[in-house]
Formats: C-alpha cells, structure tokens, sequence
C-alpha cells in the first residue's frame, strides 16, 4: 500500500466515524466543506488550488495532501501545482517550505499512480 492509499483509507475511516457520531454540527460542518467545492461561478479546479494554497500557508499537511489528491484527480499538472506551490510559499513565507518538501514528495507519489 503507497502513502496515497494509506492516507485516503484513515481518512476515510475516521470520517466515517465522525459521522457515525450523529452530531449535527459535524455534519454540517462536513456538509459545508462538501459545498464549498462544488461548481459555482469560481471552477472546481481553481477552488481545489485556492484550497491547496491555504493548506500550505495553514501548514495542513493533511489537508494539503487532500487537495493534492484532488488536483490530481482533476487532473492539473505538475506546472500548475508547483505554481500553486509557489504562492503559498510566497504568501505563507520560509515556514511553509518544510510543508512544501513533503507537498512535492506527495505529488510525485500521485504522479506515479497515474499508471497503476
């Protein structure tokens, strides 16, 4: 199993048992979240790189490696992601550059899974 499998299945099950909880504020939280990336008149893609870039600059690195896996998903190249790359780092300054590292190494990962 690779990192991206690892990653979606925990996370996955987690969800799933945050919801098994029948808290209402957590669905809608979840739900909020679901709805905020849908189509409106800002495009899924861009609002996948808007998500991905405040990931970085928050230094989410769970929440970056989901909106990596649904760039790719979407299919965005490599040129558009690390230009994404480039202005959290740019906006979130040095301290994003550790989340960065791990970013480009989770992105390789996903490039390789195109073939599997």
């Amino acid at each position: 199993m690779n990192a991206v499998d690892e990653f979606n299945d925990y996370r996955e099950k987690m969800n799933a048992g945050l919801l098994e909880s029948d808290n209402k504020i957590l669905k809608r939280i979840f739900n909020l979240d679901t709805n905020a990336f849908t189509a409106g008149s800002v495009d899924v893609n861009t609002k996948e790189m808007l998500g991905l870039a405040c990931s970085m600059v928050l230094r989410c690195d769970d929440c970056v490696k989901y909106h990596l896996g649904k760039c790719h998903e979407l299919g965005l190249n490599k040129t558009q992601v690390f230009e994404v790359f480039s202005i959290a780092t740019l906006i979130g300054g040095t301290i994003v550059i550790p989340h960065l590292r791990r970013a480009a190494e989770y992105w390789e990962v996903l490039e390789q899974t195109k073939d599997v």
